[in-house]
């Protein structure tokens, strides 16, 4: 029987093979615990450098929606809230964990996926406006980059963003559990040092971008350092054999191996949608990163299902389905040389 083809997810293979090589040639090798290691120390100083951030706090946890929620819960306080797109990852598929930590979520009409700084600034305004008394303060603003729908903020944006943050005293949180692909699109004009000198706390994501697994949090709030790692350990995110992340990221990050192999995947993706348009298939967002959404009839659906599989993300009218095709680091050529063939022939 002939192995289906996966453009669901972005973490379907194990990770990047310099990742593999690396934990096997080390694999003999005993390092002290939680984090405390030498693979860790090296990863944080490269992290580092490439944020001209020399005094950025650099966190290793094992998982996104670990890193989104004990972000939030170590930031503010319980009578301080969270604002965020209405497609937001924390406020859509995280089983309201930020929620649980006693924090809410206020979320925000996004349009693409993005949400502006009129919008931000709406929302806060609103609070000092009114009678404040039984109200929780807007404290942290979250965003993801890319976004759930693959589409990206420019500088222009994200500055205005933040200097909505300032006015109002707001923390800017940037979830970058796709970062790489983000950076790495032809769209963006955003540096790691950008993101480091416009947020107070953002990730550098790993699980989906090449690594077996890892994000890579990035403080350069001082007052956000704080008792970090305390946060970490009460909520499980201390990995005792932390070494194997530093490890990863030192390895990805070192020789420009992360942004190489998600500019690979992104340019995957813009070919997909590239004849997508040319058979008319309606895009539901122009996304210039990995994942691409479309809309497609049953018997495309059922045209493609045979040999690939994606994320169907629901029903769109009563002729079309909602789907993601998402490409990623590990895609193969051939792989996508059958699924445009596919495509084609439709």
């Amino acid at each position: 029987m002939e192995q289906l083809i996966r453009f669901n997810n972005d973490y379907n293979c194990i990770a990047q093979k310099n990742v593999l090589k690396a934990l096997m040639e080390t694999a003999d090798e005993a390092y002290p615990g939680y984090g405390t290691d030498l693979w860790c120390e090296k990863a944080s100083g490269t992290i580092r450098a490439l944020c001209k951030a020399p005094e950025a706090a650099i966190h290793f946890l094992p998982g996104a929606t670990q890193a989104n929620f004990i972000v939030i819960a170590s930031a503010i306080s319980p009578v301080e809230n969270v604002i965020c797109a209405d497609t937001g990852h924390i406020f859509c598929h995280e089983a309201a964990s930020v929620e649980k930590t006693g924090h809410k979520v206020t979320a925000l009409p996004a349009r693409d996926g993005k949400i502006t700084s009129e919008q931000v600034e709406e929302a806060a305004k609103a609070y000092y406006d009114s009678p404040q008394d039984f109200l929780t303060i807007p404290k942290l603003l979250y965003i993801s980059f890319p976004t759930e729908y693959g589409t990206i903020y420019t500088k222009d944006e994200l500055t205005a963003i933040k200097e909505v943050c300032r006015k109002y005293g707001m923390y800017l949180f940037v979830d970058g559990a796709r970062l790489g692909y983000g950076l790495a699109s032809p769209k963006c004009d955003l540096t790691l040092e950008d993101l480091a000198r416009l947020t107070d706390v953002f990730y550098i994501g790993g699980t989906k971008c090449g690594a077996m697994f890892g994000e890579a949090v990035v403080i350069t709030n001082d007052t956000l350092k704080k008792n970090f790692r305390i946060y970490m350990k009460q909520n499980g995110a201390v990995l005792a054999k932390g070494w194997l992340m530093g490890l990863q990221f030192e390895t990805l990050l070192k020789d420009g191996t992360y942004l190489a192999i998600a500019k690979q995947a992104d340019e995957y993706a813009l070919r997909l949608q590239d004849v997508f348009k040319k058979k008319s298939i309606p895009l539901y967002v122009e996304s210039p990163t990995n994942q691409q959404f479309v809309l497609l009839t049953d018997d495309q659906m059922d045209a493609l299902k045979d040999r690939f599989v994606f994320e169907i993300e629901g029903r769109a009218d009563e002729d079309h389905t909602l789907v993601r095709f998402c490409t990623s680091w590990s895609t193969k050529e051939s792989e996508m040389d059958a699924l445009v063939r596919a495509i084609e022939t439709l």
